[in-house]
């Protein structure tokens, strides 16, 4: 049995090297840290609801205290962290020492699933066209130690990031002593079933990244309904309703259905008010809250003490809505569609997704031209 490194081990590494603030993204590869974290980190963990804004709160913690703080991603994450880190942490600039713990998902020569591909082959590039120095974190705890020890002295030495890259199996597996519990009996699962089995086969559907697609895709395989007019959304987290928005303009005569994440809406929350002000009709924006990172370890957001609808409708929404019963969404679902747009529905629920879920068995690629051509027939 091959080794792996004890999260444990790795979080004690940091602390002897006075890297003693956590802030990030959850990752499946990177879950049993930020597991440790939850339990261990207290006031010193924030989970930050983008990766750039991960590398703000970094920035400000080391100005205040003059300490290396650890920001941790995916590395699909480094897109929306490149500007914070050109602009100000570089050395030509602000010069800011810090730890980048990355998930690398999408590595070439290991399979992944597509929307990992290309952003796996040039993870390497781009670190090195950024300046960052990386080294692929090792399982083996002596050797992790002895790498975070030399990161940490060349991030203080040079004054710019260091990156510590994590395969997917690098840590051993720890659990949070306390998930994510919400009073809710609904599961995100029924939630979609109710939502698609409301609409007619015109009605198009956006859906987020995540366990919603591989839901959605279910239960239409199962319903033998098709695929033609869902949009799978499998990557590029925080942009499905900005990419609903961009078909919802062009598509007047259809309805246009948004399936969100809490995790996904708090992540680009500027399109909420950009949407709302703009007054589409046919827009129909749902978000299935069930307060956590539930795709990446079950991490919580801050969804589950804010409210969602509030902020929709100051954000120009007609009609905000906020449901937790099944026999809810199918009432709900057949009177917003007589209702102008855009109108914002928050389903809260709990539970997690079954492990024996299907993943789509179409290409991204296969699923927009068959979306194209539905949406090409009006």
């Amino acid at each position: 049995m091959s080794k792996k490194l004890s999260p444990t081990v790795f979080y004690q590494a940091l602390i002897k090297n006075k890297v003693e603030y956590f802030c990030g993204v959850p990752d499946s590869s990177l879950s049993s840290f930020g597991a440790y974290l939850e339990d261990h980190g207290a006031e010193s963990h924030d989970i930050a609801v983008n990766e750039g804004s991960a590398i703000a709160l970094a920035i400000g913690y080391h100005i205040a205290s003059a300490n290396v703080p650890l920001v941790y991603m995916q590395n699909s994450g480094l897109g929306n962290a490149i500007n914070p880190l050109t602009s100000l942490v570089d050395p030509l600039v602000l010069g800011i020492p810090m730890i980048l713990l990355i998930g690398w998902r999408g590595k070439p020569g290991v399979k992944d699933e597509p929307q990992h591909s290309k952003q796996g082959s040039i993870t390497i590039d781009l670190l090195k066209s950024l300046g960052i120095p990386h080294k692929l974190l090792n399982s083996d705890n002596v050797k992790a130690t002895k790498q975070v020890n030399q990161a940490v002295e060349d991030t203080i030495k040079t004054k710019r990031p260091f990156a510590l890259l994590v395969h997917d199996g690098t840590f051993e597996t720890f659990k949070m002593s306390s998930s994510v519990v919400t009073k809710y009996r609904l599961t995100r699962e029924e939630a979609i079933q109710s939502i698609v089995d409301n609409l007619t086969n015109q009605d198009v559907v956006v859906v987020t990244t995540g366990k919603a697609i591989r839901e959605l895709f279910e239960h239409r395989d199962k319903k033998q309904q098709g695929h033609r007019q869902d949009l799978l959304i499998v990557g590029g987290m925080g942009h499905a309703s900005a990419i609903a928005y961009g078909i919802a303009k062009q598509k007047p005569k259809h309805n246009i259905f948004v399936i969100d994440g809490d995790g996904s809406v708090l992540m680009h929350m500027g399109s909420l008010p950009f949407i709302g002000s703009n007054g589409l009709k046919n827009f129909y924006h749902i978000v299935i809250n069930n307060g956590s990172h539930e795709s990446v370890g079950g991490q919580p957001t801050i969804a589950g003490v804010i409210d969602l609808p509030a902020i929709a409708k100051s954000s120009g929404y007609t009609q905000t809505f906020s449901l937790s019963k099944r026999g809810d969404i199918a009432k709900t679902i057949r009177f917003i569609k007589k209702l102008a747009g855009p109108v914002f529905v928050e389903i809260n629920v709990g539970g997690r997704a079954r492990l024996d879920l299907m993943r789509p068995t179409i290409h991204p690629s296969k699923n927009k031209e068959t979306f194209m051509k539905f949406l090409a027939m009006d």
